[in-house]
Protein backbone atom coordinates (compact mmCIF):
# COMPACT_ATOMS: atom_id res chain seq x y z
CA UNK A 1 0.00 0.00 0.00
CA UNK A 2 1.48 3.61 -0.65
CA UNK A 3 1.17 6.00 1.70
CA UNK A 4 2.27 9.99 1.24
CA UNK A 5 2.71 10.39 4.93
CA UNK A 6 6.26 10.08 6.44
CA UNK A 7 6.99 9.48 10.07
CA UNK A 8 7.78 12.56 12.42
CA UNK A 9 10.05 12.47 14.87
CA UNK A 10 8.59 14.19 18.22
CA UNK A 11 10.12 16.88 19.09
CA UNK A 12 11.61 16.16 22.73
CA UNK A 13 10.79 18.07 25.54
CA UNK A 14 12.80 21.04 27.15
CA UNK A 15 14.19 20.36 30.21
CA UNK A 16 12.07 22.04 33.25
CA UNK A 17 13.00 24.24 35.48
CA UNK A 18 11.81 26.04 39.01
CA UNK A 19 9.56 28.98 37.27
CA UNK A 20 9.07 26.91 34.67
CA UNK A 21 5.92 28.11 32.07
CA UNK A 22 3.90 24.86 30.45
CA UNK A 23 6.55 22.97 27.63
CA UNK A 24 3.53 22.49 25.36
CA UNK A 25 0.75 23.69 24.44
CA UNK A 26 -1.45 21.11 25.28
CA UNK A 27 -0.68 21.10 29.07
CA UNK A 28 -1.24 24.60 28.99
CA UNK A 29 -4.33 23.76 27.69
CA UNK A 30 -5.06 21.72 31.02
CA UNK A 31 -3.87 24.34 32.98
CA UNK A 32 -6.50 26.65 32.23
CA UNK A 33 -9.14 24.29 31.43
CA UNK A 34 -11.18 25.58 34.65
CA UNK A 35 -11.01 28.87 33.54
CA UNK A 36 -11.84 30.26 29.94
CA UNK A 37 -12.51 28.63 26.88
CA UNK A 38 -10.03 27.18 24.50
CA UNK A 39 -9.52 27.20 21.20
CA UNK A 40 -8.91 23.40 20.18
CA UNK A 41 -8.88 21.26 17.22
CA UNK A 42 -11.07 18.73 17.20
CA UNK A 43 -7.81 15.96 16.63
CA UNK A 44 -6.25 17.93 19.71
CA UNK A 45 -9.80 17.47 21.87
CA UNK A 46 -9.55 13.55 21.12
CA UNK A 47 -6.06 13.20 22.44
CA UNK A 48 -7.23 15.02 25.28
CA UNK A 49 -10.50 13.12 26.16
CA UNK A 50 -8.02 9.88 25.70
CA UNK A 51 -5.68 11.01 28.37
CA UNK A 52 -8.73 12.15 30.07
CA UNK A 53 -10.28 8.54 30.10
CA UNK A 54 -7.00 7.11 31.26
CA UNK A 55 -5.68 5.59 28.24
CA UNK A 56 -2.21 4.49 28.89
CA UNK A 57 -1.00 3.19 25.84
CA UNK A 58 -1.12 4.38 22.09
CA UNK A 59 0.68 2.54 18.92
CA UNK A 60 0.31 3.83 15.39
CA UNK A 61 1.35 4.82 12.02
CA UNK A 62 1.52 8.50 11.11
CA UNK A 63 -1.47 9.01 8.28
CA UNK A 64 -3.58 11.91 7.47
CA UNK A 65 -5.82 13.43 8.79
CA UNK A 66 -5.18 11.73 11.79
CA UNK A 67 -1.50 11.99 12.26
CA UNK A 68 -2.08 15.17 15.23
CA UNK A 69 -3.56 12.19 17.63
CA UNK A 70 -0.48 10.31 17.22
CA UNK A 71 1.82 13.57 17.80
CA UNK A 72 0.10 14.96 20.58
CA UNK A 73 0.24 11.60 22.71
CA UNK A 74 3.68 10.83 21.57
CA UNK A 75 4.61 14.14 23.71
CA UNK A 76 2.32 13.28 26.60
CA UNK A 77 1.63 9.43 26.95
CA UNK A 78 5.65 9.46 28.80
CA UNK A 79 5.00 12.07 30.77
CA UNK A 80 2.04 10.02 32.90
CA UNK A 81 3.79 6.66 32.74
CA UNK A 82 2.18 5.55 29.96
CA UNK A 83 3.11 3.81 26.20
CA UNK A 84 3.69 5.63 22.76
CA UNK A 85 4.67 3.12 20.26
CA UNK A 86 4.83 3.92 16.60
CA UNK A 87 4.87 0.23 14.67
CA UNK A 88 5.63 -0.12 11.10
CA UNK A 89 2.19 -0.09 9.68
CA UNK A 90 -1.48 -0.08 10.39
CA UNK A 91 -1.67 -4.01 11.04
CA UNK A 92 1.05 -4.07 13.76
CA UNK A 93 -0.36 -0.90 15.02
CA UNK A 94 -3.77 -2.90 15.80
CA UNK A 95 -2.14 -6.06 16.63
CA UNK A 96 -0.06 -4.20 19.92
CA UNK A 97 -3.14 -1.89 21.26
CA UNK A 98 -5.04 -5.22 21.67
CA UNK A 99 -1.94 -7.16 23.64
CA UNK A 100 -1.04 -4.05 25.39
CA UNK A 101 -5.08 -4.11 26.46
CA UNK A 102 -4.93 -7.87 27.50
CA UNK A 103 -1.55 -6.92 29.59
CA UNK A 104 -4.19 -4.07 31.40
CA UNK A 105 -3.50 -1.28 29.67
CA UNK A 106 -6.10 1.32 28.30
CA UNK A 107 -5.58 1.34 24.77
CA UNK A 108 -5.87 3.22 21.52
CA UNK A 109 -4.82 3.96 17.80
CA UNK A 110 -5.80 6.75 15.45
CA UNK A 111 -5.77 6.42 11.41
CA UNK A 112 -7.35 7.02 8.21
CA UNK A 113 -9.09 5.18 5.10
CA UNK A 114 -6.19 3.21 4.07
CA UNK A 115 -4.56 2.32 7.51
CA UNK A 116 -8.56 1.76 8.38
CA UNK A 117 -8.91 -0.62 6.08
CA UNK A 118 -5.75 -2.76 6.99
CA UNK A 119 -6.95 -3.12 10.38
CA UNK A 120 -10.13 -4.75 9.70
CA UNK A 121 -8.77 -8.51 10.77
CA UNK A 122 -6.92 -7.17 13.74
CA UNK A 123 -10.40 -5.38 14.74
CA UNK A 124 -12.22 -8.69 13.96
CA UNK A 125 -9.60 -10.18 16.29
CA UNK A 126 -10.39 -7.94 19.39
CA UNK A 127 -14.02 -9.21 19.27
CA UNK A 128 -13.55 -12.12 18.83
CA UNK A 129 -11.45 -12.08 22.20
CA UNK A 130 -13.40 -9.69 23.70
CA UNK A 131 -10.46 -7.37 24.26
CA UNK A 132 -11.44 -3.95 25.25
CA UNK A 133 -9.69 -1.15 22.47
CA UNK A 134 -10.51 1.96 20.27
CA UNK A 135 -9.77 2.99 16.64
CA UNK A 136 -10.24 6.18 15.92
CA UNK A 137 -10.34 6.96 11.94
CA UNK A 138 -10.40 10.30 10.83
CA UNK A 139 -11.98 10.06 7.31
CA UNK A 140 -10.59 11.30 4.42
CA UNK A 141 -11.98 10.86 0.75
CA UNK A 142 -11.20 7.57 -1.24
CA UNK A 143 -11.24 4.88 -2.35
CA UNK A 144 -7.21 3.79 -2.34
CA UNK A 145 -5.11 6.81 -1.53
CA UNK A 146 -8.06 9.26 -2.58
CA UNK A 147 -7.52 12.78 -1.28
CA UNK A 148 -5.81 12.59 1.70
CA UNK A 149 -6.88 16.30 3.14
CA UNK A 150 -10.14 16.32 1.48
CA UNK A 151 -13.60 15.53 3.86
CA UNK A 152 -15.53 12.30 3.40
CA UNK A 153 -17.86 10.15 5.29
CA UNK A 154 -17.32 6.48 2.99
CA UNK A 155 -16.10 4.32 6.19
CA UNK A 156 -19.55 4.26 7.87
CA UNK A 157 -20.40 0.90 6.34
CA UNK A 158 -17.02 -0.24 6.52
CA UNK A 159 -17.10 0.49 10.55
CA UNK A 160 -19.75 -2.16 11.03
CA UNK A 161 -18.98 -4.88 8.13
CA UNK A 162 -15.55 -4.34 7.66
CA UNK A 163 -14.40 -7.58 9.20
CA UNK A 164 -15.64 -10.44 8.32
CA UNK A 165 -17.69 -12.25 9.93
CA UNK A 166 -20.73 -11.53 12.43
CA UNK A 167 -19.26 -9.28 14.62
CA UNK A 168 -21.24 -6.40 16.34
CA UNK A 169 -19.94 -3.02 16.20
CA UNK A 170 -20.21 -0.06 18.66
CA UNK A 171 -19.17 3.17 16.32
CA UNK A 172 -19.76 6.58 17.69
CA UNK A 173 -19.52 9.72 15.64
CA UNK A 174 -19.36 13.49 16.94
CA UNK A 175 -20.05 16.73 14.93
CA UNK A 176 -18.02 18.82 16.70
CA UNK A 177 -14.65 19.88 18.58
CA UNK A 178 -15.93 19.23 22.22
CA UNK A 179 -18.10 16.05 21.02
CA UNK A 180 -15.01 15.04 19.64
CA UNK A 181 -13.49 15.12 23.22
CA UNK A 182 -16.59 13.56 24.96
CA UNK A 183 -17.10 11.07 22.48
CA UNK A 184 -13.63 9.94 22.86
CA UNK A 185 -14.06 9.47 26.63
CA UNK A 186 -17.15 7.22 25.69
CA UNK A 187 -15.63 5.47 23.25
CA UNK A 188 -12.84 4.39 25.98
CA UNK A 189 -16.03 3.47 28.57
CA UNK A 190 -17.77 1.52 26.39
CA UNK A 191 -15.10 -0.41 25.07
CA UNK A 192 -14.05 -1.26 28.79
CA UNK A 193 -17.59 -2.02 29.73
CA UNK A 194 -18.83 -4.26 26.98
CA UNK A 195 -14.76 -5.75 26.28
CA UNK A 196 -14.53 -4.84 22.50
CA UNK A 197 -13.28 -2.98 19.96
CA UNK A 198 -15.08 0.33 19.69
CA UNK A 199 -14.46 2.83 16.84
CA UNK A 200 -14.86 6.75 16.47
CA UNK A 201 -15.32 8.02 13.66
CA UNK A 202 -14.66 11.86 12.89
CA UNK A 203 -14.34 13.71 9.58
CA UNK A 204 -11.18 14.82 8.06
CA UNK A 205 -12.69 18.79 8.13
CA UNK A 206 -13.60 18.24 12.22
CA UNK A 207 -10.30 16.85 13.01
CA UNK A 208 -8.65 19.89 11.84
CA UNK A 209 -10.99 23.03 12.28
CA UNK A 210 -10.82 24.78 15.66
CA UNK A 211 -13.34 25.84 17.99
CA UNK A 212 -13.80 27.23 21.25
CA UNK A 213 -13.84 24.82 24.00
CA UNK A 214 -14.71 24.76 27.76
CA UNK A 215 -13.46 21.28 28.94
CA UNK A 216 -14.82 19.90 32.08
CA UNK A 217 -13.70 20.01 35.61
CA UNK A 218 -11.74 16.40 35.61
CA UNK A 219 -14.14 15.47 38.34
CA UNK A 220 -17.30 15.82 36.90
CA UNK A 221 -15.53 13.22 33.84
CA UNK A 222 -17.09 9.82 34.59
CA UNK A 223 -14.12 7.38 33.49
CA UNK A 224 -14.92 3.50 33.57
CA UNK A 225 -12.66 1.02 33.92
CA UNK A 226 -12.94 -3.04 33.09
CA UNK A 227 -14.79 -5.17 36.05
CA UNK A 228 -12.16 -7.20 37.27
CA UNK A 229 -12.35 -10.70 38.55
CA UNK A 230 -13.40 -11.64 42.56
CA UNK A 231 -13.05 -15.36 42.20
CA UNK A 232 -9.79 -17.35 43.05
CA UNK A 233 -7.93 -18.21 39.67
CA UNK A 234 -9.33 -21.62 39.29
CA UNK A 235 -12.38 -20.38 39.26
CA UNK A 236 -12.13 -18.08 36.60
CA UNK A 237 -13.54 -17.83 33.22
CA UNK A 238 -12.14 -15.52 30.75
CA UNK A 239 -15.77 -15.65 28.51
CA UNK A 240 -18.16 -16.17 31.66
CA UNK A 241 -21.77 -15.76 31.33
CA UNK A 242 -24.04 -13.30 32.94
CA UNK A 243 -27.18 -11.75 32.60
CA UNK A 244 -26.17 -8.19 30.66
CA UNK A 245 -23.51 -10.45 29.14
CA UNK A 246 -20.32 -8.41 30.85
CA UNK A 247 -17.81 -10.49 31.99
CA UNK A 248 -14.63 -9.28 34.39
CA UNK A 249 -11.62 -9.19 32.02
CA UNK A 250 -7.93 -10.43 33.83
CA UNK A 251 -4.90 -9.06 32.70
CA UNK A 252 -1.45 -10.91 32.04
CA UNK A 253 0.33 -11.28 35.40
CA UNK A 254 -2.27 -11.23 37.75
CA UNK A 255 -2.26 -14.99 38.28
CA UNK A 256 -5.15 -15.78 36.05
CA UNK A 257 -4.83 -18.60 33.49
CA UNK A 258 -6.60 -17.92 30.30
CA UNK A 259 -6.16 -18.53 26.55
CA UNK A 260 -6.28 -16.08 23.75
CA UNK A 261 -7.19 -17.50 20.40
CA UNK A 262 -9.14 -16.01 17.02
CA UNK A 263 -10.38 -19.31 16.93
CA UNK A 264 -14.16 -20.02 17.91
CA UNK A 265 -13.41 -21.02 21.25
CA UNK A 266 -15.62 -21.84 24.77
CA UNK A 267 -15.72 -19.62 27.82
CA UNK A 268 -12.11 -21.08 29.18
CA UNK A 269 -10.54 -19.52 25.52
CA UNK A 270 -10.03 -22.86 23.95
CA UNK A 271 -10.77 -23.51 20.43
CA UNK A 272 -13.19 -25.68 19.62
CA UNK A 273 -15.19 -27.30 17.11
CA UNK A 274 -18.40 -28.21 18.95
CA UNK A 275 -21.61 -26.63 17.16
CA UNK A 276 -22.97 -26.16 20.84
CA UNK A 277 -19.90 -23.73 21.84
CA UNK A 278 -19.37 -22.11 19.06
CA UNK A 279 -23.12 -20.96 19.24
CA UNK A 280 -22.60 -19.91 22.73
CA UNK A 281 -20.10 -17.90 21.51
CA UNK A 282 -21.40 -16.31 19.13
CA UNK A 283 -24.39 -15.31 21.00
CA UNK A 284 -22.75 -13.78 23.53
CA UNK A 285 -21.15 -11.65 21.12
CA UNK A 286 -24.42 -10.61 19.80
CA UNK A 287 -26.47 -10.34 23.14
CA UNK A 288 -23.91 -7.87 24.81
CA UNK A 289 -24.65 -5.58 22.13
CA UNK A 290 -28.41 -6.14 21.43
CA UNK A 291 -29.22 -6.75 25.33
CA UNK A 292 -27.84 -2.84 26.15
CA UNK A 293 -29.49 -1.19 22.87
CA UNK A 294 -30.62 1.67 25.40
CA UNK A 295 -27.02 2.20 27.09
CA UNK A 296 -25.23 2.00 23.13
CA UNK A 297 -27.58 4.51 21.45
CA UNK A 298 -26.98 8.10 21.90
CA UNK A 299 -29.13 10.35 19.33
CA UNK A 300 -29.82 14.17 19.03
CA UNK A 301 -33.50 15.12 18.68
CA UNK A 302 -33.29 19.21 17.02
CA UNK A 303 -36.19 20.97 16.20
CA UNK A 304 -38.05 17.95 15.52
CA UNK A 305 -41.16 18.67 17.54
CA UNK A 306 -43.19 20.18 15.01
CA UNK A 307 -41.77 18.99 11.83
CA UNK A 308 -43.13 18.17 8.89
CA UNK A 309 -40.05 17.29 6.89
CA UNK A 310 -37.07 15.74 8.94
CA UNK A 311 -33.15 15.81 8.18
CA UNK A 312 -31.07 12.79 8.94
CA UNK A 313 -27.30 13.25 9.03
CA UNK A 314 -24.40 12.51 10.97
CA UNK A 315 -21.17 14.50 11.33
CA UNK A 316 -20.02 17.62 9.74
CA UNK A 317 -23.39 16.94 7.62
CA UNK A 318 -25.43 17.39 10.78
CA UNK A 319 -23.74 20.82 11.52
CA UNK A 320 -24.67 22.31 7.67
CA UNK A 321 -27.95 20.78 8.73
CA UNK A 322 -28.76 22.66 11.41
CA UNK A 323 -27.73 26.10 9.91
CA UNK A 324 -29.91 25.40 6.95
CA UNK A 325 -33.17 24.47 9.41
CA UNK A 326 -32.77 28.26 10.97
CA UNK A 327 -32.75 29.52 7.63
CA UNK A 328 -36.12 27.17 6.83
CA UNK A 329 -37.92 27.88 9.66
CA UNK A 330 -36.94 31.53 9.01
CA UNK A 331 -39.13 31.02 6.09
CA UNK A 332 -42.00 29.09 8.27
CA UNK A 333 -40.60 25.98 7.06
CA UNK A 334 -41.14 23.47 9.82
CA UNK A 335 -37.87 21.44 9.52
CA UNK A 336 -35.86 19.40 12.15
CA UNK A 337 -33.01 17.19 12.29
CA UNK A 338 -32.51 13.55 13.84
CA UNK A 339 -28.99 12.77 14.19
CA UNK A 340 -27.24 9.86 15.39
CA UNK A 341 -24.12 10.34 18.14
CA UNK A 342 -24.11 6.60 18.08
CA UNK A 343 -23.95 5.30 14.29
CA UNK A 344 -23.20 1.55 15.26
CA UNK A 345 -25.71 -0.27 16.36
CA UNK A 346 -27.94 1.83 14.59
CA UNK A 347 -30.67 3.97 16.04
CA UNK A 348 -33.84 2.02 15.25
CA UNK A 349 -36.45 2.46 17.37
CA UNK A 350 -35.48 6.62 17.15
CA UNK A 351 -35.98 6.56 13.30
CA UNK A 352 -39.34 5.03 13.20
CA UNK A 353 -40.41 7.11 15.20
CA UNK A 354 -39.50 10.16 13.06
CA UNK A 355 -40.68 8.46 10.61
CA UNK A 356 -44.20 8.02 11.96
CA UNK A 357 -44.56 11.87 12.62
CA UNK A 358 -42.85 13.43 9.21
CA UNK A 359 -44.04 13.23 5.85
CA UNK A 360 -40.45 14.08 4.07
CA UNK A 361 -36.88 12.81 5.54
CA UNK A 362 -33.84 13.87 3.85
CA UNK A 363 -30.63 12.38 4.04
CA UNK A 364 -27.46 14.70 3.07
CA UNK A 365 -23.73 12.48 3.53
CA UNK A 366 -20.69 12.58 1.75
CA UNK A 367 -21.12 9.26 -0.01
CA UNK A 368 -23.23 7.42 -2.48
CA UNK A 369 -25.34 6.72 -0.27
CA UNK A 370 -24.84 4.86 3.62
CA UNK A 371 -26.94 6.22 5.82
CA UNK A 372 -30.01 6.54 3.74
CA UNK A 373 -29.99 2.47 3.25
CA UNK A 374 -30.19 2.47 6.71
CA UNK A 375 -33.42 4.82 6.75
CA UNK A 376 -34.98 3.27 4.10
CA UNK A 377 -34.76 -0.52 5.68
CA UNK A 378 -36.93 0.88 8.62
CA UNK A 379 -39.76 2.87 5.61
CA UNK A 380 -41.72 -0.46 4.91
CA UNK A 381 -45.16 1.83 5.09
CA UNK A 382 -44.15 4.54 3.72
CA UNK A 383 -43.23 5.59 -0.04
CA UNK A 384 -40.02 5.95 -1.49
CA UNK A 385 -40.29 9.08 -3.00
CA UNK A 386 -40.60 10.34 0.63
CA UNK A 387 -37.11 9.76 1.27
CA UNK A 388 -34.58 12.06 -0.60
CA UNK A 389 -31.46 11.92 -0.86
CA UNK A 390 -28.37 14.45 -1.01
CA UNK A 391 -25.00 13.10 -1.64
CA UNK A 392 -21.30 14.52 -2.46
CA UNK A 393 -18.39 12.61 -3.29
CA UNK A 394 -16.12 15.51 -4.64
CA UNK A 395 -14.03 16.18 -1.46
CA UNK A 396 -16.38 19.53 -1.07
CA UNK A 397 -18.64 19.72 1.80
CA UNK A 398 -22.22 19.70 1.76
CA UNK A 399 -23.36 23.36 2.22
CA UNK A 400 -26.23 24.80 4.27
CA UNK A 401 -27.48 26.22 0.99
CA UNK A 402 -27.03 22.80 -0.50
CA UNK A 403 -30.06 21.15 2.09
CA UNK A 404 -31.92 24.35 1.57
CA UNK A 405 -32.42 24.16 -1.71
CA UNK A 406 -33.21 20.34 -1.13
CA UNK A 407 -35.76 21.58 1.48
CA UNK A 408 -37.63 23.92 -0.78
CA UNK A 409 -37.99 20.99 -3.28
CA UNK A 410 -39.82 19.10 -1.59
CA UNK A 411 -41.92 21.80 0.73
Amino acid sequence: MLKNEKAKTPVKPKQETVTKKPDTALQELQQKRERKNVLMQGNEAVALGALDAGVNFFAGYPITPSTEIAEILATELPKRGGVFVQMEDEIASICAITGASLAGAKSLTATSGPGFSLMQEGIGFAKITETPCVVVNVQRMGPSTGMPTSPAQGDIMQAKWGSHGDSPAIVLYPDSVKESYELTIRAVNLSEKYRTCVILLLDEVLGHMREAVRLPDMANVRVISRIKPTVPPHWYKHYDENQKYLSPLASYGEGYRFHVTGLTHDSHGFPTNKSSEAGEMMERLRKKISYNIRDLVQIESHQMEDAKIAIFAAGITARAAKAAIAMARFEGIKVGLLRPLTIWPFPDDAVRKMLRNVETVIVPELNQGQLIHEVQRLTKDKSESNLIALQRVNGQLITPNDILRKIKEVF
